[in-house]
């Protein structure tokens, strides 16, 4: 009698994804809303991916997003060490540059990684592009979050493109022409001392820096420094041509600080002492109703978004700014700058 053994059956057929050897699906792009809108949200698809080395072999790409949009947020990838934080940016843009002509207190982590500012936690920072006020500026910045505050301290974006456009044209034309005057007043003791600012206690480091970069300066008594500095209002992108509001004039004008803050200052120093200012290019003052008119167009220009640890955020310095809500709780955001790109670059004529 011959027995048999139980009856195989055939193993279900799995139909196993195919996975592009190249790297590019290994990441999703999520846009917000349809249309040119930041950030772009960027996922990882796998598991384990790592990102410089993805970043690199596809930087065609994310740059793509980055002209498009502004701003990538690279969630899921967990970067949150100044280590992860450099190899990224050496992937993306090639290396991290050092913070010069410095404005907002900031500490070094390593190397040339940063806090995105020290602040106090109650302080909002108004929308800026990073730099916009030097010669050269970064037209990369990085930021890496490694402890979300418990409430509050987005880092809100707003369009530069979009902000150029909401402008009345005839505000733009003036500013267009003339420019605007960025004035500093190193030495009361509120805001950076000139020897943070310059990072030398070298007076004559001081003036070759200044001459090399268009700066007017003026040592007073009490070893106190003035510099005026006149730049352009606005460029034109070095990729997509486009005109975009690129400027410090809303940003350092007394009437953007909290109205009490201002109004102490300048009860206490004056308007001529004050730690900085800015006027039109010509040295007038700016009307309060444009700076309101300038205020606005940032502000209904900028969106947030809630930071979660390892968030990594690339913006296009000039196609869009960055600010900082305030926050209670603990937070650390890091902050890195890259691809120097001058001025001389991107200033041909806007019509």
């Amino acid at each position: 009698m011959t027995t048999s053994g139980p009856t195989k059956r055939a193993l279900p057929q799995v139909k196993r994804r195919e996975v592009d050897s190249s790297g590019q699906d290994w990441v999703r792009f999520e846009e917000q809303r349809p249309g040119p809108h930041l950030p772009v949200i960027a996922r990882p698809t796998l598991p384990d991916v790592d990102l410089p080395a993805w970043a690199r072999a596809q930087r065609p790409r994310v740059e793509e997003h980055l002209h498009r949009h502004g701003a990538v947020l690279f969630r899921g990838f967990d970067v949150a060490t100044p280590e992860a934080m450099d190899r990224a940016i050496q992937a993306m843009a090639d290396a991290a540059l050092p913070y010069e002509e410095r404005s907002s207190p900031r500490s070094q982590v390593s190397g040339n990684i940063y806090t995105s500012t020290d602040h106090p936690a109650a302080e909002r920072i108004f929308p800026h592009n990073e730099q916009s006020y030097n010669q050269t500026f970064p037209l990369r910045l990085f930021f890496a979050c490694v402890t979300p505050a418990q409430q509050g301290g987005e880092t809100p974006l707003a369009d530069s493109r979009r902000v150029y456009q909401r402008l009345p044209a005839e505000l733009r034309a003036r500013f267009l022409e003339q420019g605007y005057m960025y004035v500093r007043n190193f030495g009361h003791r509120l805001g950076l001392s000139w020897q943070t600012a310059f990072q030398t206690e070298d007076r004559a480091e001081v003036e070759a820096y200044c001459r090399r970069n268009a700066i007017d300066f003026e040592w007073r008594d009490g070893n106190r420094l003035r510099t005026r500095q006149v730049r352009r209002a606005a460029g034109l992108h070095p990729v997509t041509g486009e005109p975009v509001w690129f400027n410090h004039a809303t940003f350092f004008h007394v009437s953007t600080l909290p109205s009490q803050v201002g109004a102490v200052l300048l009860a206490e120093l004056g308007e001529d002492e004050l730690p900085n200012n800015t006027y039109y290019g010509d040295g007038s003052p700016i009307e309060p109703a444009t700076l309101d008119t300038l205020r606005a167009a940032y502000e209904a220009e900028q969106v947030s978004f809630p930071w979660e640890r390892g968030d990594l955020l690339v913006v296009d310095n000039m196609l869009s700014t960055h600010a900082r809500s305030s926050f209670s709780g603990p937070r650390k955001v890091l902050a890195g700058m890259a691809r120097p790109h001058a001025w001389s670059d991107v200033a041909a004529p806007i019509r």
